[in-house]
């Protein structure tokens, strides 16, 4: 194989979800055999935390009806359903046109998720209500979408475009969110980077995301042409027929392909960059990806984020168990508070780490390969099958709300177990 197949098969396995499960697994097998300075693993917690997550699940979904654990549940706190105030502005539109805008909505404000720190929160002026952390992200990103931020055509305002994103400052993210010194966010210069890189990506793509630059066409990508080796490759033909099915791997493979670039942190393999993965000596692997541990969590949590959009809009999202537990501060901090993870050190929680340190990454290879053990014990615990309750509806119930109650029992202002040094765009 010459140098330019072993990249591109390098590229592709670390764009896997399957990769994702392997590598962390290989890592928690690592860790049960007592090879790890950084961590412990005692499952017999496990029953406890089962006990808690189904509890949890119950209190939020007596009915058992759990949706996707997806950005479109935190556009609904309050109890407000601001997903039908957009689509009263859709109204008359073809679906296609309103998926691309729920499908533009999504991306930008998951990309804007990464954590916001403890000291800010955002008012949201059209209900007079105040929200924090993730849910104050997801509504101040919304509103923002809705007063046409992302969008340089004051005629359509409910889209992203290429030319709105590249004019992004650090001063436009401050006033979107509210932040400034008595309300502090963190990340606000990483945040208004990384939508000028995705304006960018977007502009050097006109093929797929047409010279617009709107996110939106990655429906049209995947829906028109299923089996294309590459998202370059996906323009759909004039008179092409839609495909009514598409696998939640492809969803996150087509937004690793588009947007791997913008990420600021993590590796490259060969000068290509890969975004959130990361060096660990227990990854395994072999060839040119051998020893780098892949995660891509707001890549996955993106992924997720857009099955309903693409539901809506008549496509059904098969195989959502091809994607992984999004590795967090909340389900890995369910597990490090509940004792499943259990740390060396006693004073872990005393020092920031940086996403690249070893041992964050050993945490969060955990926490993805633990969940997948966890899973099956919450669906026996809940009497629910895996068609009924797939690991996007476990996380929704389920694990990331257990580690926000958790922490919230165990910290004065629910912070996550660990402190992680973050410029906006991982965590």
């Amino acid at each position: 194989m010459n140098d330019d197949g072993a990249l591109h098969d390098a590229v592709r396995v670390l764009r896997s979800p399957a990769t994702i499960r392997e590598r962390c697994a290989a890592i928690a097998a690592a860790v049960s055999a007592g090879q790890s300075e950084h961590f412990t693993i005692d499952r017999s917690r496990w029953p406890a935390v089962v006990a808690r997550v189904a509890r949890v699940t119950r209190e939020r979904y007596p009915d058992l009806k759990i949706p996707y654990h997806s950005r479109w549940r935190q556009f609904e706190v309050g109890g407000i359903d601001r997903r039908a105030q957009l689509d009263s502005h859709l109204a008359g539109r073809s679906s296609t046109s309103a998926v691309r805008a729920h499908v533009d909505l999504a991306l930008v404000s998951v990309l804007l998720d990464a954590g916001a720190g403890p000291a800010w929160a955002y008012r949201e002026v059209e209900t007079g209500q105040t929200f924090n952390r993730s849910e104050g992200l997801a509504v101040a990103s919304f509103r923002a979408f809705m007063a046409g931020r992302f969008s340089s055509d004051a005629g359509d305002p409910y889209r992203v475009d290429a030319a709105a994103l590249l004019r992004f400052t650090p001063q436009a993210v401050a006033e979107m969110f509210q932040a400034g010194d008595d309300n502090p966010l963190v990340g606000v210069d990483g945040r208004a980077a990384l939508m000028r890189r995705l304006g960018e990506a977007l502009r050097d793509q006109p093929q797929t995301f047409t010279a617009t630059g709107q996110p939106g066409h990655l429906f049209d990508a995947l829906t028109y042409h299923p089996h294309a080796p590459k998202l370059r490759h996906h323009r759909p033909a004039p008179g092409a027929q839609r495909h009514h099915h598409v696998n939640a791997s492809r969803i996150l493979g087509a937004l690793l392909d588009a947007f791997s670039g913008i990420w600021p942190n993590g590796q490259s393999v060969g000068g290509v960059p890969m975004g959130d993965v990361w060096l660990h000596p227990r990854a395994g692997g072999q060839g040119s990806s051998a020893g780098v541990v892949p995660f891509h969590k707001l890549s996955q949590w993106l992924a997720y984020s857009l099955i309903e959009p693409f539901e809506w809009a008549g496509v059904q999202v098969a195989a959502l168990d091809e994607l992984t537990a999004l590795p967090e501060y909340r389900n890995g901090g369910l597990l490090l508070d509940a004792g499943v993870i259990v740390p060396r050190s006693a004073d872990f929680a005393t020092r920031a780490r940086a996403p690249g340190d070893e041992w964050v990454i050993e945490w969060r290879a955990l926490t993805v390969a633990l969940l997948d053990e966890l899973a099956p014990l919450v669906r026996t615990e809940l009497g629910l099958t895996a068609e009924q309750l797939p690991l996007a509806r476990v996380l929704e119930g389920g694990t990331w709300a257990a580690g926000r109650q958790i922490a919230a029992e165990l910290r004065e202002g629910g912070g996550p177990p660990v402190r992680i040094v973050s410029d906006g765009t991982i965590f």
